[in-house]
């Protein structure tokens, strides 16, 4: 992608880019100062030097995607690591060794995992979850749905509007069927849920529940035991209300499957991979990265 403009956000990961009113955000949601963040990260770097059970680099840039999830306490930037290193070693089967390589076919064939070409009017990229008719489980397991999901994660925590704004998701199960709430299941559902809300180094900032049908309940049930109140508040259910999505996520910035004045979505991961393709090299280092022992 040569000669891309920086701030291009189709198809395109922002790397080393900051817009000017980003760091006021940083300054005012995350206590981000330049006194504070050379403090924080120095302190992170001496408790992860002390915590031999961990394996992580230890560069700045590496470091603060940890503090700025975690407002730059460091000892909350730690805990984060943790629990990011116990979740990898969990699931070890589906993480560990993960590379850009192992997701290539079905994300690039698949419609399951998209991301919108434009952020929201808050500047949040937002990951389109396609659960519904979209999703033919037997072509793409859930095992695999959460492994593309994983290196997609790897891949936005590099940019640092993003590690600052935050992301947001919508979760559309349009054609929902018995086929697809079986591939749902609870070892899924809790997975899924975990990695969310305890080892995902990036900021949740919505999730919406978009054209569910009544048969959505069946998931629900299985999801609700595995919610926590902070991400609760965050879950917005709007069936097939556009205007009640319309009260978070602008008009201007949706498509027009969600009643926006974009044209419809006619991209995927075929246009997108490109972008992750040339992240390998740091989603391979991420694939040995938490646990210092497997």
């Amino acid at each position: 992608m040569a000669n891309v403009d920086i701030s291009e956000e189709a198809f395109h990961l922002r790397i080393g880019y900051m817009k000017p009113d980003t760091m006021e955000i940083a300054r005012a949601e995350l206590r981000e100062t330049d006194e504070l963040r050379a403090e924080s990260l120095q302190k992170l770097r001496e408790l992860l030097k002390a915590t031999p059970e961990l394996n992580y680099k230890d560069d700045d840039a590496f470091l603060l995607i940890f503090l700025r999830v975690c407002h730059f306490y460091p000892e909350s930037a730690l805990e984060k690591m943790k629990n990011v290193a116990s979740f990898r070693k969990e699931n070890k089967a589906l993480v560990h060794g993960l590379q850009v390589k192992d997701v290539q076919e079905r994300f690039v064939k698949g419609s399951v995992i998209n991301v919108l070409k434009n952020c929201d009017q808050k500047g949040r990229r937002v990951l389109i979850v396609n659960c519904g008719k979209l999703w033919d489980p037997n072509l793409i397991p859930s095992d695999e749905m959460f492994r593309m999901l994983y290196v997609v994660h790897i891949a936005a925590q590099l940019e640092e509007e993003t590690q600052v704004r935050g992301v947001v998701c919508i979760m559309d199960f349009d054609g929902l069927a018995m086929k697809q709430v079986k591939a749902l299941s609870p070892s899924f559902s809790k997975r899924l849920l975990t990695f969310i809300q305890e080892a995902m180094p990036l900021r949740m900032k919505e999730v919406h529940i978009v054209k569910q049908p009544f048969i959505f309940n069946m998931v629900w049930t299985l999801f609700k035991p595995f919610i926590k109140e902070k991400l609760n508040k965050r879950m917005h259910f709007h069936g097939s209300d556009m205007k009640s999505l319309h009260k978070f996520l602008d008009p201007s910035v949706l498509p027009a499957n969600y009643k926006g004045t974009k044209p419809a979505i006619d991209y995927g991961g075929l246009d997108w991979f490109p972008a992750l393709e040339q992240q390998t090299d740091y989603v391979n280092t991420w694939s040995e990265m938490g646990p210092a022992q497997w």
